[in-house]
């Protein structure tokens, strides 16, 4: 697997699926904002970390460990952004940012706690030219 690293800020990328279609390593670093490594993992592989670890027997978008570990399942991620009407691009720069909010102690647990993680990522990726990822409207043809 490739690894790529950056001295600024130390994030590592690896991916576990061919590159095509994937956001490269240069935009996923933008988003980081905790020294990580992230992961690009397929089907097969997010739907065994998923049960490894949250014993649930499907992939999902994104988890976060406390290691400093982010794992981005590319067809969760491909999928999720079509139904939501949204660029693949802007939905892994949201998920970068959430994975990173996990690992700094934010969670979504209460309501309260969402709102309060969800406007942290809003600001975030407003700064960054990313429209609020929770105001997208439903692709109805996904």
């Amino acid at each position: 697997m490739p690894t790529t690293r950056t001295r600024k800020n130390k994030v590592s990328v690896q991916y576990a699926v061919p590159r095509r279609g994937v956001p490269s390593a240069a935009f996923l670093r933008r988003w980081a904002i905790a020294p990580v490594t992230l992961r690009i993992v397929g089907e097969a592989e997010g739907r065994r970390l998923n049960w490894n670890f949250r014993n649930k027997n499907s992939a999902t978008n994104v988890l976060s460990f406390d290691t400093g570990d982010i794992v981005l399942c590319h067809p969760v991620i491909r999928r999720e952004a079509r139904a939501q009407g949204k660029s693949l691009r802007a939905h892994y720069a949201h998920l970068v940012v959430h994975g990173c909010l996990h690992m700094r102690g934010y969670d979504h647990e209460s309501k309260r706690d969402a709102v309060r993680m969800e406007a942290r990522e809003i600001a975030i990726l407003r700064r960054g030219g990313i429209a609020n990822p929770y105001a997208v409207k439903m692709n109805r043809q996904a």
